[in-house]
Order: C-alpha cells, then structure tokens, then sequence
C-alpha cells in the first residue's frame, strides 16, 4: 500500500470515528445507555475476532499478558464507555467530540509520568494549549462561561479512563499484537459491561424493543464499522507510515464529528467550540511530541548535509589505512 493510499485511508477512518459520536448519540437516546454499550461492545469484539482469525493474527496470552489486558479493560472499555454512554446522554455530540480530542494529549501526559517520557518546552506549551482548549468547551454553558455540565465531566472521566488504559497497553504490545488485544479487550469488557449495566440499568435489555430498523442500522454500523473495522484499518496505518504520523489524524477526528453533529443532529457550531478546537489540535501537535520530532529530524538533515564531503585523496587514505590494518592481523 503506497503511502498516499495510506493516507487516505486514515482520512477515511477519522470520517468515520466523527460519525461514530453522532451515532452513538442518537443511540443512548434510543436505548439504555450503558446496556446498549455492552451489547454494541461484544458485537464489535466478536466482529474483531473474525476478522484477526483470518488474518491469522491470534494465539493464547501468556499471564503477564492477561494481566495488564484485564486492567486495561477495566479502564479502557468499562469505564471508557460506561462514563461515554453516560455523558452522551447528558451532553452535545459536538462537546464530547472536543473533549474526546484530548486524548492523545492526556496519553502523552500520562506517559511523561509513569513511562518516564521526555518532557520539552514545546510539550510544555501544548499541554496548556489543549486544556484552554477543553476550558473554551466545558465552560461554555448556553452561549457564555458558567460551570462544567455533568454530561462534559462523564465525557472528560470517559477521556482519562482510555488514556490510563493506553499506558498499559503501551507495555503489553511489545510482546501481543494491538489488533488482538483491542479484540479481547472488547470481548471482556462486554461481559464486565453488562454485568454494571444490570445493577445501574436492571432493565436495560427491554429498550431494545423500541428500537426502529434505522436505529439498528445504526448500531451494527458503529459496532462492525466504526468500532471493530476501524480499528484494524487504524492499525494498518500505524504499521505503514508509524504511530506518530498516524496519531496526528486524531486531530480530524473533534472537526468530522463537529461537521457531522452540526448537519445530522442540527447541533450548533458555537464560536467557543470553534476556538477549543483550534487550541485542542495545537495542543495535541506540541505535547504528543510531534513537533519536537520533526524539528529533532530536520536539524539531523542539516547537520549531516553541512558536513564538508570528502575528498577523493582522503578515501583512498583511509582504504589504505584500512588495509593495512588487515594486512597486520
């Protein structure tokens, strides 16, 4: 796959993801939130596996394994998209995708202090950008600045809660590959999830009933698509240009979901949204360290091409000077 194709594909991905939050909006207001997660949840893990079983890209986990995959998910899907199905139902589409948006930010905070990243002024920089950022959304309360909303504070727990499972799957990829941790990860958590969803929702399942044929479109679309393909699609992206040029299409995603919940769900485009957007994506460009790396390469190239050549009297001193060490041994 030619790195433009690559491209695109991402592209195509996020497009998708922004979707995803207006769909799963529409969906917590047709069903029980967090029962309708945990089904949504298992349909998009069952989905994964299919898929991972014929890209022959499954085998048993060892226990160390099991271990930080079972606290990932208690973190990453539990509480991940308990609090999002929570916040949605309380919340914007278009707030949440801001909020949402922070995540590699937060994941690159969360690494500077448990995995000992390398902290720089511009990180530095980007951190404040994006948590002015959040301040512009969570703070707007109907048209100027009041106090965070229940639903925008379920949003930024759904937020922190991924971004802590990101640092423990950072340490168990090394050895298991990301597509079938995300499939076990979502196979349990589906079960864990449901367990909660009986004692907060004891009849959640009977939602289900109510349900149109558009409104189960919609489901298995953000499970199958959404959830279980875009991941896999997300992954091959990492594998073909790096995780660092990848993570950067996060950025489309708040503005696709922006767009989406503006023309689907006729959400309005506040000025403060637009400014937390702006200040979210310079945050997450400087404090995930992509900047740093690209200015770190640029002086590289510099440096390397500022060096003076080598005359041809120097090579063939130094060939001689190699083989005469040969010569010698």
């Amino acid at each position: 796959m030619s790195p433009v194709l690559t491209y695109v594909l991402l592209v195509i991905v996020m497009l998708i993801w922004g979707l995803n939050v207006v769909a799963l909006k529409l969906l917590v207001e047709a069903f029980a939130p967090v029962t309708m997660q945990a089904v949504r949840i298992f349909v998009a893990g069952v989905s994964l596996f299919i898929v991972l079983y014929f890209l022959k890209d499954l085998r048993w986990l060892n226990k160390k394994e099991w271990g930080y995959t079972l606290l990932a998910t208690v973190f990453g899907v539990v509480g991940h998209h308990s609090f999002l199905a929570l916040g949605l139902a309380q919340t914007s589409a278009s707030n949440a995708a801001l909020i949402l948006g922070m995540l590699p930010l937060t994941t690159s905070v969360l690494a500077m202090i448990f995995l000992h990243d390398r902290m720089t002024w511009l990180r530095l920089l980007g951190i404040c950008c994006g948590f002015i950022g959040v301040a512009f959304v969570v703070l707007q309360n109907n048209g100027g600045l009041g106090t965070i909303s229940t639903g925008d504070l379920f949003i930024l727990l759904a937020m922190a809660s991924q971004a802590f499972s990101f640092i423990l799957i950072k340490k168990v990829t090394a050895t298991l590959s990301a597509g079938e941790m995300t499939a076990v990860m979502l196979l349990a958590g589906s079960v864990m999830l449901f367990a909660f969803s009986l004692w907060v929702e004891p009849h959640g399942l009977d939602t289900f009933s109510q349900g149109s044929w558009w409104i189960w479109l919609v489901f298995f679309a953000s499970a199958i698509i959404a959830t279980a393909l875009g991941h896999v699609l997300f992954n091959m992206g990492i594998n073909k240009i790096g995780a660092g040029q990848a993570a950067v299409f996060n950025n489309l995603v708040p503005f696709f979901a922006l767009v989406s919940a503006f023309l689907f769900l006729g959400e309005p485009l506040l000025l403060s949204q637009i400014f937390g957007f702006i200040f979210i994506a310079t945050g997450v460009l400087l404090g995930t360290g992509y900047v740093d790396e690209k200015l770190k390469r640029a002086n590289l190239m510099v440096h390397s091409q500022s060096k003076p050549p080598v005359s041809i009297h120097d090579q063939i001193e130094a060939q001689g000077q190699h083989k005469a060490k040969s010569d010698s041994v």
